[in-house]
């Protein structure tokens, strides 16, 4: 009998002992993850934040939908050739974040958004941003806006960002913003990787919304700019 009790003892502080250390493992919150693939074949990462899915990488689609071709105009041409130009046109600053895109390539009727997804409005940002911790009047302003919201967006460990960033990052959301810079609209482009900018399609007063992170920033800046800037594209399904 005191060999069986001893036996029943030991179980019981094993069982206990796992209990507890398991309760002192931090568990990580993984959202919902999927793909998804553009008319060129190239596959994005996507995440469910809230109710909205979320490419989880830049575009990078070479194609309109239909397979005609997006006008490239690359960084090391003349300056001229990307400012003046009035159509849909790309370039790529950096292999690893994606193609920068005009106005004129992310509302054109061709589409360049994978099937099933689109180019995500203003209010769409504005959403995500307030699943984020962002309030209502908060996501309605321009310039700098909320909290640590941009610190949930960046990609973990600040792989691709400056080390001496402040800001980054925990991706929390799972969106893994990285630094993809911008084309300016006179041609000229940052490649400094310290900053991100995206578009969304709402126009307003002959200028586009976007969305800008910037390496020392946990906040997230809105405002519209001139269409021939290029920027990152991140399409939310529909």
């Amino acid at each position: 009998m005191k060999i069986k009790a001893t036996t029943n003892t030991v179980v019981l502080l094993f069982v206990l002992i796992s209990i507890s250390c398991k309760k002192e493992i931090p568990v990580e919150i993984q959202n919902e993850q999927g793909t998804v693939t553009d008319v060129d074949g190239n596959i994005y990462k996507t995440v469910k934040i809230g109710e909205q899915w979320w490419m989880a990488e830049n575009l990078n689609v070479k194609s309109y939908n239909d397979g005609t071709p997006i006008l490239e105009v690359s960084p090391l041409e003349n300056d001229s050739t990307w400012s003046a130009n009035t159509e849909g046109a790309m370039c790529r600053n950096d292999i690893r974040y994606g193609l920068l895109y005009n106005w004129f390539a992310i509302t054109s009727t061709k589409k360049i958004a994978p099937i099933g997804w689109h180019i995500p409005t203003d209010d769409e940002w504005k959403t995500l941003e307030r699943e984020l911790g962002m309030s209502e009047s908060e996501s309605d302003k321009t310039a700098w806006r909320g909290s640590d919201e941009a610190e949930q967006l960046i990609i973990k460990s600040s792989v691709g960002w400056p080390s001496e960033s402040a800001a980054f990052g925990t991706n929390k959301s799972g969106f893994t913003a990285l630094p993809g810079g911008c084309r300016l609209f006179n041609g000229s482009s940052n490649t400094n990787s310290n900053t991100a900018f995206w578009w969304t399609s709402t126009e307003m007063d002959g200028n586009g919304w976007y969305r800008y992170l910037d390496y020392k920033k946990k906040t997230v800046f809105r405002s519209k700019t001139f269409k021939n800037y290029g920027l990152s594209i991140r399409c939310v399904k529909d």
